[in-house]
């Protein structure tokens, strides 16, 4: 027998189970696309583009990189 219930709709706690779940999946898809940044940025490190603009070109300064080590863009392009 299953230590937790599957069956949200007859379940007193299923209300709880499903905002837990949902919770718990979007903490796992944060986590992915950090981890997808997070390759990409080393990526970039080694082609030796990693702290450039992809739309401008010009250098990321350092202060957004120490803040944000996954950016891609400057301040003025950042979405």
């Amino acid at each position: 027998m299953a230590l937790t219930s599957t069956d949200d709709e007859h379940d007193p706690e299923g209300q709880t189970t499903a905002v837990d779940r949902s919770r718990t999946e979007a903490l796992l898809a944060g986590a992915e696309r950090r981890l997808e940044d997070l390759d990409a940025a080393e990526l970039r490190l080694e082609e030796g583009t990693y702290g450039v603009c992809e739309v401008c070109g010009r250098r990321i300064p350092l202060a957004r990189l120490e803040v944000r080590p996954t950016a891609r863009t400057c301040v003025d392009h950042a979405a």
